[in-house]
């Protein structure tokens, strides 16, 4: 039985490369995109190759770009005979806190296409694959509560996209369920880079005495999540928004602040 292939986008650090950590463990043979971290996606997939004995490669490509995504799927099926299991992980982010009014045209169609218009892109491709095959996993990452469209002062762009991609993931999980393929989205809670390569035991052990979800949430959190989305048996989870956010209203943080 030829084994499994996960093509995860911004794959080289972060929560992309806690997941592709974890898939590799379960097996899955990985194809890591990256934008600009070149060294880190390379080492990477060194690590998956040498720690896992599982086939691995490096993928360069900027997924708000059609043409690159085409190259990023060619890429990939040239070197692994499909693509089982799609994750967009990857999605810009403007940290700078910005009305509406002060985005330049030019971050806000970034901002869209990176979000939201890559995974049409990616997807458009890699689906007729899926469907040849019958089996297909897809997951994106949304925010918090982003399925009931929330505002999201300073964030509009990025809440804009998400929440349409949220639409587009069940609505690709509608249309694709006859071919065997499921599509979900995760949405993490407030991940702060430090912890993002980071896994569960460490924060039990920095956050000893609180109750469990006080922690702070790790990249293996959402990893572990997605694992179990991708996995054989769970077929029948499809057109879900699943929050990780330990019990968090993060969004209520942030107006708070």
């Amino acid at each position: 039985m030829n084994k499994k292939t996960a093509l995860i986008t911004g794959g080289a650090a972060g929560i992309g490369k806690k997941t592709v950590i974890h898939l590799a463990e379960k097996g899955y043979q990985i194809a890591i995109n990256y934008r600009n971290s070149e060294s880190e996606a390379v080492s990477l997939a060194q690590y998956v190759e040498e720690c896992y004995g599982i086939r691995s490669i490096a993928v360069q490509g900027d997924i708000a770009r059609q043409e690159e995504c085409e190259r990023i799927v060619e890429e990939t099926l040239s070197s692994f005979e499909s693509v089982d299991v799609l994750i967009h992980n990857a999605g810009p982010y403007i940290h700078e806190r910005k009305k509406m009014t002060d985005y330049s045209f030019e971050e806000w169609n970034y901002l869209l296409n990176g979000n939201l218009t890559s995974v049409f892109y990616l997807s458009k491709l890699v689906i007729p694959v899926m469907r040849k095959q019958n089996w297909g996993r897809i997951i994106t990452m949304g925010f918090d509560r982003v399925e009931s469209a929330p505002g999201w002062v300073y964030r509009s762009a990025f809440a804009a996209a998400k929440t349409g991609l949220a639409s587009l993931t069940r609505t690709i999980a509608i249309e694709e369920a006859e071919y065997g393929i499921t599509a979900n989205m995760v949405s993490p809670g407030d991940i702060t880079n430090e912890w993002k390569e980071r896994n569960i035991q460490e924060s039990r052990a920095t956050f000893t005495g609180r109750n469990q979800n006080e922690r702070e949430g790790t990249g293996e959190d959402i990893a572990r999540v997605i694992g179990f989305l991708v996995d054989e048996q769970s077929d029948f989870i499809t057109g879900s928004i699943i929050p990780v956010t330990g019990g968090m209203d993060v969004l209520g943080k942030v107006y708070k602040q």
